[in-house]
C-alpha cells in the first residue's frame, strides 16, 4: 500500500475513510492511519521498522530546529533578550527573571526616593529573611508555579534530599519548565535519588535543548561527539553558539582545526553568536555591570 493509500485508508484492512468511519493516525509517526485499535495491533509487526525510522526523523526535525530564543526569553521590564550568563540576571520573589540593568535601576530609584526595597516587577516588598522568602516560594508552589518548584528542587538538592528534588523537578518539567528538564538529566547522570538511566538523561537533555537551554544543547553535542557522531554534534554546538554560548564557540573552533567543521559553518556561527550577545546589551545593563564591577574591586 503506497503513501497516498495509507493517508485515506486503514493500513491494515484497507477500509476507506467515509461517512461514519474516522481513521486515526499512528501515535508515533505520520505514515499510516487505522480504523480501530484492533487493526493497529494487527499491523504492528509490519509497520514497526518504518514507524521507528520515521519517528526518529520527526524527533530530529524538532530537536535540530533553532529555537526562537533562549529558555530565559526577554526581561519582562525592558523587553530585551536576557543573557544566558545567569550572573547578568536576577530571579525575583514573583519568579520573574529580570536583567541586572533593570534590577540596578530599581535599586537606584529606591535609594534616591528612600523607598522600601521591593520587587521591580510585582512591586511587592522584598522578603527580609530567609524564612519569609521560603514561605513566599511555598505559596507560589501551591499556586502551581513551575519556576518556584524548580527553585525548591534546587534547595532540596543542595541539602542532599535528592528524592524531594526529583519530585519538584518532575512536576516542574511536566508544567513545561525547561530548567527542570536540565536538572533531571543531571540526576540521572550522577545517579542521585534515581537509578542510572541513560535514555531518561538524554530525553530530558533533548527536552531542555528544544526549549532553548544552551547548556543542555552543549551537553548533547559533547555526547554525540563522544559517540563519533560528529555531524550531529556540530549541529548541536552551532545551535548553542547561535544562542550566545561562548563554550560552544570554543568547541567549534577546535572541531574546525580538526577538519570537522567547515569554515563557512564556523563563520556563520561566529556571526550569529555575536548577534545574540549584542542583542542582550544596553546602556542600562552596561551601567549596572560597571557599578557591580567597581564594588567587587573595592
Amino acid at each position: 500500500m503506497d503513501q497516498t493509500d495509507t493517508s485515506s485508508c486503514c493500513a491494515s484492512c484497507g477500509i476507506a475513510e467515509i461517512d461514519g468511519i474516522k481513521l486515526m493516525e499512528c501515535a508515533d509517526c505520520d505514515l499510516v492511519r487505522y480504523c480501530c485499535d484492533a487493526c493497529q495491533k494487527n499491523h504492528k509487526s509490519q509497520h514497526k521498522e518504518a514507524c521507528k525510522k520515521r519517528a526518529a526523523e520527526l524527533r530530529d526535525e524538532i530537536l535540530f530546529k533553532q529555537p526562537e530564543s533562549s529558555y530565559l526569553g526577554d526581561c519582562p521590564i525592558c523587553c530585551l533578550p536576557l543573557s544566558i550568563d545567569r550572573s547578568k540576571s536576577t530571579m525575583m520573589c514573583c519568579s520573574k527573571v529580570i536583567c541586572n540593568g533593570c534590577h540596578h535601576a530599581n535599586k537606584m530609584r529606591e535609594a534616591e526616593r528612600r523607598l522600601i526595597e521591593s520587587c521591580p516587577f510585582c512591586r511587592e516588598p522584598t522578603p527580609s529573611t530567609v524564612e519569609a522568602s521560603d514561605k513566599q516560594r511555598m505559596k507560589r508552589i501551591e499556586a502551581n508555579d513551575p519556576v518556584a518548584m524548580c527553585r525548591e528542587g534546587l534547595e532540596q538538592y543542595n541539602k542532599g534530599d535528592y528524592r524531594s528534588a526529583l519530585k519538584y523537578w518532575t512536576k516542574a518539567a511536566e508544567l513545561g519548565n525547561v530548567t527542570a528538564h536540565c536538572q533531571l538529566a543531571g540526576l540521572y547522570h550522577h545517579v542521585h535519588g534515581v537509578e542510572k538511566d541513560k535514555q531518561k538523561e538524554i530525553h530530558h537533555l533533548e527536552e531542555a535543548a528544544i526549549g532553548g537551554h544552551p547548556d543542555a544543547r552543549k551537553k548533547l553535542g559533547y555526547l554525540e561527539g563522544h559517540n563519533y557522531r560528529y555531524e550531529r554534534a556540530v549541529k548541536h554546538l552551532i545551535i548553542a553558539a547561535n544562542q550566545g554560548s561562548d563554550e560552544s564557540i570554543k568547541f567549534l573552533l577546535q572541531r574546525f582545526r580538526n577538519g570537522i567543521v567547515s569554515k563557512e559553518d564556523l563563520d556563520t556561527a561566529l556571526r550569529a553568536h555575536q548577534a545574540a550577545v549584542d542583542a542582550t546589551k544596553s546602556p542600562q545593563r552596561e551601567a549596572a555591570e560597571e557599578y557591580y564591577r567597581n564594588r567587587r574591586c573595592r
